[in-house]
């Protein structure tokens, strides 16, 4: 079995069998029970009970092909948000903003108290953002020797999604609802109408419509924006979002690009790789042993989040159940955004038109909500609150 297992073809389908049952339950449930937090909560059991070898992910190598994915893929989320939706979207950035800064001062003063100041910063660091808090707050404290607390913003990450992706999902289905009433009542206004009148596309040569031509392309910017972030301090991720953004704007790339090259799909299976990754290395014993540090983090910071994106989506003048899933972005990021999105709008549509209408009105803000928090705020409050240690 382990022999079979070995195989990359065979190891790879096993962890894909996961992510196709989790988005068969998702199909069958209405989207209540999302598919990345099916296939995480899956992955964990399979490897817990030794069903999957540890080294899964490895002889797969698809997490590999994921990794070199995401730049190009995160282009491909820029061509998604014309400028006029961007400009519209201070609103959404406001939101992620308060939900982090209502979880930093809850997490600081509670946690403090009850396991000391050291845990609740490798904690909220991570759980404000995701990847990149993790290794900047894991580095520290490992270099001022707090080696033992090490593990806790690695088990923050590993688990934030499960609590963050349903809550969000929720309300995102309770705010795809009220829209339809409100398509059904002749009241709905969209947020921004994303057609042809806002992504003008000119008529497409022969080479032009070539679907390799079109991936090199995405490649192409994919790259760029990885290596602007190897030399500047901005992430890679904000360049790569930068360039699709204003690629789409320009002209050089399309509305939708991966779509368009017939390759979005398989990119965001090889990202689902990379998720899943981050629970290879969590074991039984780091959870339970930590596991109440880890609770009462998640759970005073989520429902900090929560409120903070309560109260800004009241003063913004945006419907909790729209507001409330940008804050929780914090939980999840990139892919989960772009995944409930898709979702809730399937689960809850009755046509087409009404599920690429929902999915226009929830993805722009989930997106940049996504970017607000993950990307730039908890790369600046982990980079601070390291300092302080």
């Amino acid at each position: 079995m382990d022999q079979l297992i070995s195989n990359p073809l065979i190891a790879t389908t096993l962890i894909f069998a996961l992510i196709a049952f989790g988005e068969w339950l998702s199909i069958k449930s209405k989207a209540r029970v999302p598919m990345l937090l099916t296939a995480m909560a899956g992955f964990l059991v399979l490897s817990w009970t030794g069903i999957f070898p540890s080294d899964i992910l490895d002889k797969s190598q698809f997490a590999v092909l994921g990794s070199v994915l995401i730049g190009p893929a995160i282009v491909h989320m820029g061509t998604l948000i014309p400028i006029s939706v961007l400009k519209s979207q201070y609103k959404a950035v406001i939101i992620g903003f308060a939900g982090i800064l209502v979880a930093g001062v809850v997490v600081l003063t509670l946690v403090t108290v009850v396991f000391g100041y050291e845990t609740a910063v490798a904690g909220l660091g991570p759980l404000s953002g995701g990847v990149v808090a993790l290794l900047i707050t894991s580095e520290k404290l490992t270099e001022i020797g707090l080696t033992a607390i090490v593990v806790i913003p690695a088990l923050i990450v590993a688990f934030q999604g499960v609590v963050g992706m349903p809550l969000a999902l929720n309300f995102m289905r309770g705010y795809a609802v009220i829209m339809k009433k409100e398509i059904d009542d002749g009241t709905f206004v969209p947020m921004a109408k994303i057609d042809r009148d806002l992504v003008k596309e000119k008529a497409q040569t022969a080479v032009q419509k070539s679907t390799t031509i079109r991936l090199f392309w995405v490649f192409i910017g994919g790259a760029i924006g990885v290596g602007l972030g190897e030399l500047t301090p901005v992430h890679y991720s904000i360049w790569c979002l930068a360039i699709g953004i204003i690629g789409l704007r320009v002209g050089f790339y399309q509305h939708e690009s991966l779509a368009k090259a017939n390759s979005f799909t398989l990119t965001m299976i090889g990202i689902i790789f990379v998720v899943i990754g981050t629970m290879a290395d969590v074991t039984p014993q780091q959870v339970l042993e930590h596991l109440p540090a880890i609770l009462l983090i998640l759970i005073i910071g989520t429902a900090g989040i929560a409120i903070g994106g309560f109260v800004a989506s009241k003063l913004v003048k945006w419907h909790p159940y729209k507001g409330m899933p940008v804050a929780l972005t914090a939980l999840f990021g990139f892919p989960g955004d772009y995944i409930l999105c898709e979702e809730v709008s399937r689960s809850v549509a009755r046509n087409e038109k009404e599920e690429k209408l929902i999915f226009n009105e929830l993805i722009s803000p989930m997106l940049i909500g996504g970017f607000t928090t993950v990307t730039v705020a908890s790369v600046v409050i982990a980079g601070i609150l390291v300092q302080t240690l």
